[in-house]
């Protein structure tokens, strides 16, 4: 990524565009502080994928996802359930 001054891309305009070509980046800087970014626009262009580009965020996969055992235990019907929370709460 080079960087630039706002003067030289105000007096440099095509040869400044063509370091955004040739590098994909390039930084401006005015009064020697970054301010401001100059990238090629690209066909996949939109903030998903920019942001993949960047290392920010990483697209879903096809991949099924592998769902964890169910916890073991007792397995009770509606009956016993309901029995249990009737004990529970003092209604027996």
């Amino acid at each position: 990524m080079s960087t630039v001054s706002k003067r030289e891309l105000n007096q440099q305009t095509a040869a400044v565009l063509a370091q955004v070509n040739a590098t994909d980046d390039v930084i401006v800087t005015e009064r020697g502080e970054p301010r401001w970014r100059v990238s090629l626009v690209r066909d996949d262009d939109t903030p998903l994928a920019r942001l993949a580009r960047e290392g920010r965020y990483t697209p879903p996969s096809n991949e099924p996802v592998a769902w964890p055992d169910r916890p073991g235990g007792p397995r009770y019907t509606e009956h016993e359930a309901a029995a249990l929370l009737d004990e529970l709460r003092g209604d027996h």
